[in-house]
């Protein structure tokens, strides 16, 4: 059977996409994983109004991607901070992949304006596709597709 014979009703790129690939989300999971928690800061850092930037943290932490950690500031009210979930830390080579993407060919003439690096040595982080098998990284033209297991036929 071809891709192209192939039902895409149970595509997990397409379900993938439900979930976190509206412009919004991204940019709230890219914010998450730099470190910004509270609701106001999202709001400030993004520029999202109150009723959308609620309507994604609430899906977000619906999917499990994001969990809810309360807080409360001396004489305030109890709020609650946004953390990514080992779900959501999942996302982070997507991310990465990318950004990654964004800096080769969007950036500013100067570069990108985040660096990834990593902790120990300095040096940049990077995404890379490899086999299973540890035959080190691939470039597009040595992967091949099949249907997997739940492939079903498509509509003629």
């Amino acid at each position: 059977m071809e891709w192209v014979e192939v039902s895409t009703d149970n595509c997990t790129v397409q379900r993938t996409l439900d979930v976190v690939g509206e412009k919004w989300s991204l940019l709230l999971l890219r914010d998450a994983m730099n470190g910004v928690r509270r609701f106001d800061d999202f709001r400030r850092h993004i520029g999202l109004s109150d009723a959308v930037l609620a309507d994604r943290l609430r899906k977000l932490v619906g999917a499990g991607i994001l969990d809810t950690v309360p807080y409360q500031e001396a004489g305030r009210r109890t709020r609650h901070e946004y953390r990514l979930t080992k779900k959501g830390w999942d996302l982070w080579p997507v991310m990465l992949a990318l950004k990654g993407w964004g800096d080769r060919y969007t950036a500013d003439p100067e570069g990108p304006p985040l660096d990834v690096f990593h902790a120990d040595c300095g040096e940049p982080v990077q995404t890379v596709v490899t086999c299973a098998h540890d035959h080190g990284p691939l470039r597009p033209q040595e992967a091949r597709t099949r249907p997997g297991p739940s492939a079903r036929p498509g509509r003629r």
